[in-house]
């Protein structure tokens, strides 16, 4: 198989083909550029540039090939569509769910806060404020995505039920985002807070997706012969459950996504059993696949155009599933979507645009986003799966 050939079985596999009569409209591998393929003349004709100059099988031709060999495979007739699933919401759960989400979102919180250590080391000066209550303090914050002067009379009622000990001052909320020690503890809480669906998940997925800030970039364009002015953005990387969405690791990193993939990897591997893991073309590499399949899963992360069968075991395992049971691989990759949805959810109700200014605040805020969301997602399942939701774990991930 060449490559031109592989490059029509991605399109066949990934990109959508219509036909009108006998001519098939045929996308791009990249970009949106759709050609016109005729297949009832020998040769094929294909509107591409690469065919019409140089009369060759471009994989255009092979895409639509594969597409008309779909179409005529059934030969009892024309195959049986499949009904889509009806979704049926459970309405006296979601509506007590909703109801009393931001009662349990408080004891939840408070409750994941116990396993956070306290500094009893006693020093000169001004007493510090409480390292749990300041957590509770900036996480609660960011779930009712309301300034630090309006969030005051939320902590008022949070110390009457007993939650946090003493109501500080609201700058000493945004100050205390500042603080680097914050971060590390922030991701074990997410950790803990996912801990309780370990019974319930065991296919993932991972990607990322960058949440704007209020810094600006600019740089002259030679090409355009203008100015180009762009907003910044923390880029979040995460794997995520398929059922729940629950966020089960996440890293806060703007390389490229495949490095992230063997630390999300094994954090999510500590307290979870992985069966399978689905990532786009980002992630894929030999070693980020031979890491899936030594964590004991079996990765499902779409190929490059130019990725060849040669490698690893696992990798030639992957690549031939790929290549001879796509409909197969294509039914577990496209499990990938639902950390889409994760990325949706967490926008959607906590903003997709981050208030702080600093490096360090706007790293906790995106973690507090995070530890929010799995909040939400545990205040919901607790209800409708009847989990327990008190087996949090250690805030370091041990059993406690």
């Amino acid at each position: 198989m060449d490559g031109k050939e592989k490059r029509g079985v991605q399109i066949a596999a990934t990109r959508k083909i219509e036909r009108a009569g006998d001519l098939y409209a045929v996308p791009a591998l990249k970009g949106n550029p759709i050609f016109q393929v005729g297949l009832e003349k020998e040769p094929p004709q294909c509107t591409c540039p690469e065919n019409r100059l140089h009369s060759v099988i471009c994989e255009h031709i092979y895409a639509a090939k594969i597409f008309r060999g779909r179409e005529e495979q059934p030969s009892q007739g024309t195959a049986p569509q499949k009904k889509r699933k009806p979704y049926h919401q459970d309405w006296p759960t979601y509506n007590e769910a909703q109801i009393f989400e931001k009662d349990r979102f408080q004891s939840l919180l408070a409750e994941i806060c116990k396993g956070i250590e306290l500094d009893e080391t006693k020093r000169v000066g001004r007493p510090r404020l409480n390292l749990r209550d300041m957590i509770f303090n900036v996480v609660f914050k960011v779930y009712t995505t309301t300034s630090s002067r309006v969030f005051m009379s939320d902590l008022r009622e949070a110390k009457k039920r007993g939650h946090i000990a003493q109501v500080p001052h609201h700058n000493s909320i945004s100050l205390y985002l500042q603080n680097p020690k914050l971060t590390p503890i922030l991701q074990a809480l997410i950790v803990r807070s996912a801990r309780p669906l370990r019974s319930v998940e065991v296919d993932f997925a991972i990607d990322s997706s960058g949440f704007s800030i209020s810094r600006y970039g600019c740089w002259f364009d030679f090409k355009r012969g203008k100015e180009i002015i762009k907003r910044e953005y923390i880029k979040c990387h995460l794997i995520c459950g398929v059922k729940t969405h629950i966020v089960v690791s996440v890293e806060i990193g703007s390389s490229g996504d495949a490095v992230y993939l063997p630390g999300l990897l094994e954090t999510a591997a500590g307290v979870f059993e992985i069966h399978e893991l689905s990532g786009d073309k980002g992630y894929i590499s030999r070693a980020n696949v031979d890491a899936i399949v030594q964590a004991g899963a079996t990765p499902f992360i779409m190929f490059k155009v130019d990725s060849s069968g040669g490698g690893s075991d696992s990798w030639k395992k992957m690549f031939h599933l790929f290549q001879y049971h796509e409909e197969e691989f294509l039914a577990h990759y496209h499990k990938r979507s639902n950390v889409e949805s994760t990325f949706n959810m967490v926008k959607s109700k906590f903003r997709s645009s981050l208030r702080s200014r600093s490096d360090t605040s706007l790293i906790n805020e995106t973690l507090c986003k995070i530890l929010c969301h799995n909040l939400v997602v545990l205040n919901h399942e607790m209800l409708e799966l009847k989990i327990d939701p008190t087996d949090w774990g250690s805030v370091d991930g041990r059993q406690s």
